[in-house]
């Protein structure tokens, strides 16, 4: 009974978060509406970002509680699950066409940031130091995103059915408080089955952090990805992904940086690093759409992404149990 334990954990542990994120981004932007916030900031910040609240409560409880696999991890494997699971589920279910724009400037950018991040770590320390270079990227990425979104450039597209409108300040408030409380608690429960799961498979906290956790903690960009290709808005469903992979790098990559700074968990820099800059610069070139006159991703290409996740994942938890 007690070895069901862990999994029920991550399974409503998951659940919740989800859902607690939710209403926390609903809480936030319905407040910031309320407060006269322009509809843009709330799009672009809050709602934008909103989707990976679940990756950085998850990163910030697992590093408070000596877990820098799964707080490192969560955040490489969300880009991994991100760019060939779910940007290769979304091929597969209809082609989506990429704006040049997205092509030459956004894309590249995820690309550079991962290389940044994977020479970071090619010392095998995440420090303090390393925390504030990812924290000065975050605010010129941040920056640069207003101020391109403010000349018509807007290098993330977000739907404006997920900005709440007329919504009272104290519904918006009782929200936040409830989504905050229940994305620590249910974060909480997260970490602790999967640091279960971890011991009884004899397997590290990163594996974990990589897989069940990563792919759990994605959710959300899935299901505005799947509903943004529904809707006929590529834009929404590749621009919510770019935005969360740079996130993921830039600002939950703090979390261990900060707050349990150290070395960098065995494999990381060998394998799983090399293999988010692999599936990024995949997705550049297929993006990239050579001899066509518009770039697009389609099924074969899809299929080729979602591939490269099964074999990555395969391969790592065939190594980690042997080991």
């Amino acid at each position: 009974m007690f070895m069901l334990l862990p999994w029920a954990s991550v399974i409503v542990g998951l659940a919740l978060l989800v859902w607690s994120a939710d209403r926390f981004i609903y809480g936030s932007a319905g407040l910031a509406r309320t407060m006269g916030i322009s509809p843009l900031i709330v799009g672009m910040v809050i709602v934008g970002f909103g989707t990976s609240a679940p990756e950085l409560v998850v990163s910030v409880i697992a590093a408070f509680q000596g877990s820098p696999g799964i707080s490192m991890g969560n955040a490489i494997g969300s880009n991994l699950a991100n760019t060939a699971l779910i940007l290769g589920a979304v091929a597969l279910l209809k082609p989506f066409t990429v704006q040049r724009g997205v092509l030459r400037v956004e894309i590249p950018m995820v690309l550079g940031v991962s290389v940044a991040v994977y020479l970071m770590a090619l010392d095998g320390w995440l420090t303090y130091r390393d925390g504030a270079m990812l924290a000065i990227g975050l605010i010129g990425f941040l920056s640069w995103m207003v101020y391109s979104a403010k000349r018509g450039e807007a290098p993330i597209v977000i739907d404006g059915d997920d900005i709440p409108n007329n919504v009272p300040t104290g519904k918006a408030a009782a929200w936040i408080i409830v989504g905050l409380l229940l994305l620590v608690v249910s974060s909480q429960a997260l970490v602790w089955g999967a640091t279960q799961i971890a011991a009884q498979f004899g397997v590290s906290d990163l594996v974990i952090g990589l897989t069940v956790v990563a792919i759990g903690t994605s959710l959300p960009e899935l299901a505005a990805s799947v509903a943004g290709i529904v809707k006929g808005e590529n834009d929404i469903a590749l621009g919510n992904i770019l935005g969360s992979n740079l996130f993921n790098l830039l600002a939950i990559m703090q979390a261990p940086a900060w707050i349990a700074p150290g070395l960098v968990p065995d494999g990381m820099v060998e394998r799983d690093l090399p293999v988010m800059v692999g599936v990024t610069l995949l997705l550049l070139i297929f993006a990239w759409g050579f001899g066509s006159r518009q770039p697009r991703v389609n099924r074969l290409e899809g299929g080729v992404l979602i591939s490269s996740y099964v074999a990555y994942t395969v391969y790592l938890i065939m190594t980690s149990t042997s080991a």
